[in-house]
């Protein structure tokens, strides 16, 4: 460890970066000189185990970290781009114990960057890379307006303030939307709910959607899109607001077909829930105190118990 050991044939050059020109040299750096950077615009695990085989496949990281000098650590770096290929390769070493990937190529910047400057390199970076996964533009956005404000951060992205506000919108939906099979999905479900008219989605029912798709009683994206025509019907609204109603009584009321069932024992089950809606509550209060209404019941109780234990496992 220590000082990055530098070519004594090393020059400065310049590295243009969109509208940011920095001076880098090459190194190679220590695994422990490196440290990361706290204003990662990028948010969640960083390990990768196909990251991981792809460094040991490249006997080494392919792409050297672009890093900065630390700004109170004078013998140490910090990253700029390339911390899930750091992170990765210390899992290599420190937990896999493979010291053979502690020595990273690495492209030094000559000063440490203004926190607006550093931002907008990674930006540019990960933009030419198309990293922009199906959550990234979004989930960036709303880092940046944590770091940095909502003008610096639209700014940064080239985009307007108003642009920004709506990406964090959606960002923030996505976040709480936590019952979806596919997670990855959470964010087409929240920009298709947050393009519905603003007039129809008050705060309130927007909660109320929310706990609909969280309850699994609102289950893919052609029921989110069919909240408009929904929110536009009165009483098609009130019947999706109200407790345990799921997209399906809704489009009943608005006079829709509900979307076709399942073939097979997803399909069988799907009906019986819908014979039962059907009953009013008042012919069902009439089976109380009716022991072998309660002994079914109790069967379907236990088979549905059963089933769901074996399709989780």
């Amino acid at each position: 460890m220590g000082a990055a050991m530098i070519d004594a044939a090393t020059v400065w050059q310049e590295r243009r970066l969109g509208r940011t020109i920095v001076k880098t040299r090459r190194a190679i750096v220590d695994l422990d000189d490196i440290l990361p950077n706290d204003k990662q615009p990028r948010i969640g695990p960083k390990e990768d185990p196909e990251l991981q085989r792809q460094i040991e496949a490249n006997e080494g990281i392919f792409e050297p970290l672009l890093l900065e000098p630390h700004p109170t650590l004078g013998d140490k770096f910090r990253i700029i781009d390339g911390d899930r290929r750091w992170s990765n390769s210390k899992v290599l070493v420190d937990q896999l114990k493979k010291p053979q990937y502690r020595q990273l190529p690495a492209e030094i910047t000559d000063h440490t960057l203004e926190d607006e400057e550093r931002l907008r390199v990674w930006i540019y970076i990960h933009r030419q890379r198309k990293e922009w996964d199906a959550k990234e533009k979004e989930m960036v956005a709303c880092r940046l307006v944590e770091l940095v404000g909502r003008a610096s951060a639209a700014n940064i992205l080239g985009i307007t303030v108003r642009e920004v506000d709506k990406l964090v919108d959606v960002f923030r939906l996505a976040e709480r939307l936590k019952n979806i099979r596919d997670p990855s999905a959470s964010i087409t479900w929240a920009r298709e709910i947050n393009s519905i008219n603003k007039n129809l989605l008050p705060p309130s029912v927007l909660d109320t959607i929310v706990e609909k798709i969280n309850g699994k009683l609102i289950t893919n994206s052609k029921d989110v899109r069919r909240l408009r025509a929904i929110l536009k019907d009165p009483v098609a609204k009130d019947c999706i607001l109200s407790d345990g109603t799921s997209i399906n009584d809704a489009l009943e009321k608005l006079g829709e077909p509900a979307p076709p069932r399942p073939n097979g024992l997803a399909g069988d089950l799907g009906a019986i829930v819908a014979s039962i809606r059907k009953h009013p509550w008042t012919a069902l209060a009439e089976l109380r105190g009716n022991d072998d209404a309660i002994r079914t019941i109790e069967e379907a109780e236990k088979l549905l118990r059963e089933l769901k234990k074996a399709l989780k496992t």
